[in-house]
């Protein structure tokens, strides 16, 4: 597969950072005003609520971004936009609870008629910033009249929706990740597999006496010879031929 280095801003095109910022813009919205100085007089919940929003958002670019050099840090950092989300969940459901709000049931008429509204694909091209704040501000449109009613329990039970919705694609993302991964190797295979190549490829390279592989330069490390190079058959560890250099 070798190793390609690219933009790393292709989470613009994420449905997930969509999302993730659209729950980011409504939570602050949120706390500022129902997380009040009555029932918060530190801050620590107003705080802990914006700073979970934005960790989402965030880590999914951050992952995305190192996605190039390591799949697994990408996963790891997906996963920290997850455990975010669900912190910001359970303090929307402690709100609930605190303001004795009942949950909306997954058959009630609110919770299906928000289930029904749907984001539009990103479609980009060149000026990709502005295409971006464009479409999701167009998105976030969609389910303002819900996440901004005037009425606390539609507001709450609206963003604990859109954070189980969110929960749901940044699954599907990990899924995918990890998918990627065995299809394609990590950053460190892929740039080993590209060396290997470009050594194989060597057109001074002797061929292998046992096998009529082309042979690669490869130094020893254990023995009388540690340290010095010797040409080793690229098939290694199948064929195990060998050439002396000089």
């Amino acid at each position: 597969m070798g190793v390609n280095i690219k933009s790393v801003k292709g989470y613009y095109r994420l449905d997930v950072w969509v999302m993730a910022n659209i729950i980011q813009l409504a939570t602050f919205k949120f706390a500022k005003r129902f997380v009040t100085n009555d029932i918060d007089p530190c801050g620590r919940l107003f705080d802990q609520m914006t700073q979970a929003s934005r960790s989402v958002s965030a880590n999914i670019a951050e992952g995305s971004s190192r996605s190039q050099t390591s799949i697994e840090t990408q996963m790891r950092l997906t996963d920290v936009a997850r455990a975010s989300l669900s912190e910001l969940l359970g303090d929307f459901f402690f709100l609930s609870m605190y303001f004795n709000t009942p949950i909306w049931s997954s058959t009630s008429e609110n919770y299906m008629r928000l289930k029904t509204i749907q984001l539009d694909r990103a479609n980009y091209h060149d000026d990709l910033e502005a295409e971006a704040w464009k479409h999701i501000m167009a998105q976030k449109a969609k389910f303002e009249p819900w996440v901004n009613h005037n009425q606390f329990d539609i507001c709450v039970n609206s963003l604990m929706q859109l954070c189980n919705r969110c929960a749901t694609m940044l699954q599907k993302l990990m899924e995918r990740q990890h998918g990627d991964f065995i299809n394609t190797g990590g950053f460190s295979e892929n740039m080993t597999a590209d060396r290997l190549a470009a050594l194989k490829n060597n057109p001074d390279a002797p061929k292998c006496p046992k096998c009529g592989k082309s042979m690669v330069k490869r130094t020893a490390q254990k023995g009388i010879n540690a340290g010095h190079e010797f040409w080793s058959c690229s098939g290694y560890p199948e064929c195990r031929g060998t050439r002396s250099i000089g």
